[in-house]
């Protein structure tokens, strides 16, 4: 069995209760990274678990491994903070033991792309989900390019220290649309930022935070 148990993204008490039983009795946790999900795990008072990597140097034959244990025990699989198997290697695992017939339950709490939409001032009823935009310069070039042509709302993210590069392109590219720039979601340093991207650019606090940008549909200028 394989239980996707969202963690929370900052504030330690938006654990779910029934997160909290599944990672009580969970046979092996399958983290990113376990000094933070040790971390978290000791703030819950979860102690004395097995612990698996998965992450992005993971192989196909970690893969394979980690799937006849899901055949076999019951895992839960988590992530640094938010829900798993959303822009990390999670859907492959998912995929293999899918393959298998192995059971695969999503344990739901939060996710930071649902604490981006509901922090919207405007209702969005569709939106283009773009993610981690390229790190090289070209490609990246390129990818905003694209994006100009969109005429729905788009969602980006991308890594903590990439987050004034990213400001400083949408300035660039989208200067007559509105976006919203949420930072650090759930923590005490948390930021949201709506409006121009010159507003955005000018009122931005920090060179480095988990974030997520919206840009607004063009029809909303």
């Amino acid at each position: 069995m394989l239980y996707l148990v969202a963690t929370p993204i900052g504030e330690v008490s938006e654990i779910t209760l029934r997160a909290l039983e599944v990672l009580k009795s969970a046979d092996v946790i399958l983290c990113e990274s376990t000094k933070e999900t040790s971390k978290l795990l000791k703030q819950l008072d979860i102690k004395a678990k097995k612990y698996e990597l998965l992450n992005e140097h993971s192989t196909l034959d970690d893969l394979k491994r980690l799937t006849e244990i899901c055949k076999n025990e019951t895992v839960a699989l988590v992530s640094d903070c938010g829900t798993p198997g959303f822009c990390d290697p999670g859907n492959d695992l998912i995929g293999l033991c899918r393959k298998q017939k192995i059971p695969v339950k999503s344990v739901l709490g939060a996710s930071s792309l649902m604490g981006l939409l509901s922090l919207t001032s405007r209702r969005l009823n569709e939106f283009v989900f773009r993610g981690f935009l390229p790190a090289e310069t070209e490609a990246r070039s390129k990818e905003w390019q694209k994006l100009t042509n969109e005429k729905r709302a788009i969602i980006i993210m991308d890594t903590p220290y990439r987050l004034k590069k990213t400001i400083d392109e949408l300035n660039r590219h989208f200067v007559n649309r509105p976006a919203l720039l949420a930072l650090d979601l759930s923590q005490e340093n948390e930021l949201v930022l709506e409006g121009s991207a010159n507003y955005i650019l000018q009122n931005l606090d920090r060179d480095k935070a988990e974030f997520m940008l919206l840009i607004y549909p063009h029809d909303k200028v």
